[in-house]
């Protein structure tokens, strides 16, 4: 790692997904959109659904979804922890939009409180996902 790079560690549920050094990390906090560069200031927030991109080099980006989580900054390093992360190239649109609509028939269904707040946060991250998705295509 140099002084102009910072190491990315995103980690899943499932699997560390990435972990690379990197120039640039842009992740989506709850107060808005954060850009972390190498010598960043110490950090921790919460995440919301999105996209987190990973700027290798001048040319060269990656970018994943994120189903919210904890994002934790230190001058060399950032970790991004959530419960569900996929690479760009696995996201798929026609699982992102039968889980909105499934999210939209439960909040439809639901019973309480706790089931409707389930359903919301499940429509809001298949929102986030499909906008993703909408937002890459664009770029191809």
């Amino acid at each position: 790692m140099s002084d102009k790079t910072i190491r990315l560690d995103i980690v899943s549920a499932e699997e560390e997904l990435f972990s690379a050094d990197v120039q640039m990390v842009f992740a989506p906090a709850m107060m808005g959109e954060v850009g972390v560069s190498p010598q960043h200031t110490p950090l921790m927030t919460k995440l919301k659904a999105g996209d987190v991109r990973a700027q290798i080099s001048d040319t060269e980006t990656k970018t994943f979804f994120i189903s919210g989580g904890l994002l934790e900054i230190q001058p060399n390093s950032v970790t991004i922890l959530s419960d569900t992360a996929i690479r760009e190239d696995d996201l798929d649109e026609e699982r992102a939009k039968q889980a909105e609509s499934k999210a939209r028939q439960a909040m439809e269904n639901s019973g309480s409180d706790m089931d409707l707040v389930k359903a919301k946060t499940e429509l809001a991250q298949a929102a986030a996902q499909l906008k993703l998705i909408k937002k890459l295509k664009g770029k191809r």
